[in-house]
């Protein structure tokens, strides 16, 4: 199976990175290891996971208050968004 990031998640997940290395150092490295043992957790169990929307569905990263939202499918796991956790709910629905 394949992962395809979309360039909106992209662009949340290096931002946070950012946010949490300039709160302290390698805190930003430590998010990127939660959200990198998430994707891989859905990897090995895609449909494991609780769907939030439709076809969607969400990994909790641990230590840090923000879910990756995915949709599997046979040969691809689209990651939608890395979504802070305290934001409005279905902000990232907005953008598919």
């Amino acid at each position: 199976m394949r992962i395809v990031v979309r360039p909106e998640a992209e662009k949340e997940l290096l931002e946070a990175q950012a946010w949490y290395e300039s709160k302290a150092q390698g805190l930003g490295f430590e998010f990127a290891r939660a959200a990198d043992a998430a994707v891989a957790s859905a990897l090995r169990t895609p449909l494991g996971y609780g769907r939030i929307e439709a076809e969607f569905r969400r990994v909790l990263l641990r230590k840090f208050p923000y879910s990756l939202i995915y949709l599997p499918s046979d040969d691809e796991l689209l990651v939608v968004s890395f979504f802070h956790q305290h934001r409005e709910p279905g902000v990232w629905l907005e953008r598919l």
